[in-house]
């Protein structure tokens, strides 16, 4: 691409048209989108918030580059509750112009001291709680923005955290995060520095949280952000690089006082988080995985988050002519429904943190002899609501060493219920809005919350660089550490404390949780393809899938595939709280005829029919022929693009 971005300061906005969505049979890219696409020639800043893209486009203006204006997009969305914050954890792909290589950011938090399967169940939880101090891990974000920044960015962290620091100073919170301290009020009253924080009316016992569009300060927050800056500061007046100075804000985080008041404040509300935690804890830069789809590289993260089933599923779908389906016709869902359910199955068994023993069998479970292997499985007739794990290491020439765990496990696992969704990753169960400690199941509330939760990130400059992140935890409530303004991490819920659930995804200190969080992004002739991102929990790759396929099967546009009308399993066992499983449960849009609804019946599946159903996807396509960027950004939610 020449030069796909120099700066013309010209902002496209996001301006709604009806949506028109055709029958069936119809071609699927002819219908007519709420949003445009947007056209832009120099660079490209997209993500969950309006206030959060317009910090992203401040260091594009300022000369910075895609990672410059990333990490700027992520510190506003962690300032501003975006459900997530500073204590919760950053995935990323970065795609290096330089290397032509994509690059793997890993910067999930551990288990802390202490945090093991036996203590868990020592306190009489199955999973790790889904709330509360014991559901931390330590902060990853902040490690994930310094090491993102110091290795690719070229600002500076005073310019790049500048937009936080102000919003952190006093901001106009939006409704949806201002709701959410009101509704969680019960448990927020139980953590010191978390009702200090989010209980701007503490006089009020029904909402003790900010109204929407209320000024909401920070001061502790903007303390700790200063105290980075100022770290910065005093290395580069000593004499030290950009780098350097950026690391040495690093260790003020995790190894000076910002640490010790974090591990104060944790363990004074009954959390395990040590100093030594935080000090040997570390960002990982990674090789991703990938595979080759009819002649595009997708890549993804490994197996310490769910990616892999993306690529999985793809191996599955390649030999097959979905065209010859029909868009959303009842094969073709059935299809969808049944490969995703494969890969989630491989999932839940044998995913894990790879640092840890052990070892993913990753080299069987993406092979394509392995894939066809599993699609062979299929029943073409009816849903199998007991798809199992299968066994990828004869494609590796090895011998499965959990046979025995293998054969005893069922598909429905977790402690009952249908949610699995975490509340800041967007499922359909919310804490309800009377701030009971129960789930709800509420239509209502899912279209209202479920588009409006876990951030995603896409950035792109005229140099190459690519960024896709999928941050994520410390979500409203969460328990704010010390006088930090740090909300931490509540991932801790993703572990199993037995064996018999998932080898490899046994809690134990130092160890990362299997998360959902999971960006994309694909090359094509080995240029920038697609960079994409969707927030929505254990939908997130079902999401993105379906993405994938609306662009290069179904011949959409960027935005035409980011509001396209999706299908959602509930059959995987969930990532959250209980880990509980609905066999045949189909999520539909609300434009699949009846004849094709009658026919999923038949099938075995429980129909849910909606309006939205693509999750809030964010994504840049690469216009090699006309050197430009085509932005898409979800119809659904608040996320916002802004392009030049």
């Amino acid at each position: 691409m020449k030069s796909p971005h120099r700066i013309v300061v010209r902002v496209i906005l996001l301006a709604a048209v009806s949506l028109v969505c055709l029958p069936i049979h119809a071609q699927a890219q002819n219908f007519r989108t709420q949003k445009p696409v947007l056209h832009g020639k120099h660079w490209a800043a997209i993500t969950g918030k309006p206030m959060a893209a317009t910090a992203g486009a401040t260091l594009f203006v300022q000369g910075g580059n895609a990672v410059d204006a990333a990490c700027a997009m992520l510190a506003a969305t962690a300032t501003m509750w975006d459900v997530l914050s500073w204590g919760g954890e950053t995935q990323a792909l970065i795609y290096n112009p330089n290397t032509g290589e994509v690059i793997g950011i890993n910067a999930l938090g551990v288990a802390p001291t202490g945090a093991t399967a036996e203590f868990y169940q020592e306190q009489g939880y199955r999973y790790p709680p889904a709330d509360g101090p014991l559901s931390a891990v330590t902060p990853g974000t902040p490690g994930g923005l310094l090491v993102m920044l110091a290795e690719y960015g070229t600002k500076n962290l005073a310019e790049v955290l500048a937009p936080a620091m102000e919003m952190a100073d006093g901001y106009p919170i939006e409704a949806g995060a201002a709701r959410g301290m009101s509704s969680n009020r019960r448990l927020i009253q139980e953590w010191k520095y978390s009702r200090e924080v989010y209980f701007t009316h503490p006089e009020d016992t029904i909402r003790p949280g900010p109204r929407g569009g209320e000024i909401f300060r920070q001061s502790d927050l903007l303390a700790t952000l200063e105290k980075l800056v100022e770290a910065e500061a005093e290395a580069l007046a000593d004499g030290t690089s950009r780098k350097e100075a950026i690391y040495a804000a690093y260790d003020r985080f995790y190894r000076g006082d910002i640490a010790e008041e974090i591990v104060r404040g944790t363990q004074e509300e009954g959390g395990l988080i040590t100093m030594e935690d935080l000090g040997n804890w570390q960002v990982y830069i990674e090789k991703p995985v990938s595979t080759n789809y009819k002649g595009i590289d997708v890549y993804k993260l490994t197996s310490w988050v769910q990616g892999p089933v993306m690529l999985q599923a793809l191996n599955m779908l390649e030999d097959v002519d979905l065209k010859e389906m029909g868009f959303n016709s009842a094969r073709y869902l059935h299809t969808l429904y049944q490969v995703m359910s494969l890969a989630f199955a491989d999932r839940d068994f044998y995913y894990g943190d790879p640092y840890f023993p052990p070892q993913e069998p990753m080299e069987g479970l993406l092979s394509k002899e392995y894939a066809r292997s599993r699609f062979g499985e299929i029943d073409w007739t009816m849903n199998d609501p007991d798809i199992r794990p299968g066994d990828p290491y004869p494609f590796m020439s090895a011998v499965n060493p959990f046979q025995e765990y293998l054969d005893g496990w069922t598909t429905v696992g977790g402690e009952g219920g249908l949610d699995h969704m975490a509340p800041g990753d967007g499922g359909p169960g919310r804490r309800n809005g009377g701030g009971s400690e129960g789930w709800v199941d509420s239509q209502d509330l899912y279209e209202e919350d479920f588009y409006t939760g876990t951030t995603s990130i896409q950035a792109a400059d005229e140099e190459g660089w690519v960024v896709s992140i999928t941050p994520s935890g410390g979500w409203v409530p969460a328990v704010i550490a010390g006088r930090t303004g740090v909300g931490l991490s509540q991932r801790a819920q993703s572990f199993v404390t037995d064996p018999a659930d998932n080898p490899f995804n046994v809690v134990e200190p130092g160890k990362r949780p299997r998360a959902t969080l999971t960006p994309a992004m694909a090359l094509k002739d080995g240029q920038p393809f697609l960079s994409f991102a969707v927030q929505g929990g254990d939908g997130q790759d079902q999401n993105l899938l379906q993405f994938f396929l609306n662009m290069v099967e179904w011949e959409m546009n960027v935005q035409q595939a980011a509001e396209g009308p999706n299908m959602n399993s509930s059959q995987m066992r969930g990532s959250f709280s209980g880990h509980t499983s609905s066999p045949g449960r189909m999520l539909i849009h609300e434009s699949v005829p009846e004849e094709v609804r009658e026919r999923l019946r038949e099938m075995g599946y429980q129909l849910r029919v909606s309006a939205r159903t693509s999750g809030p996807i964010n994504a840049v396509f690469f216009d090699w022929e006309n050197g430009a960027f085509w932005g898409g950004s979800s119809n659904h939610g608040d996320d916002y693009g802004i392009i030049w």
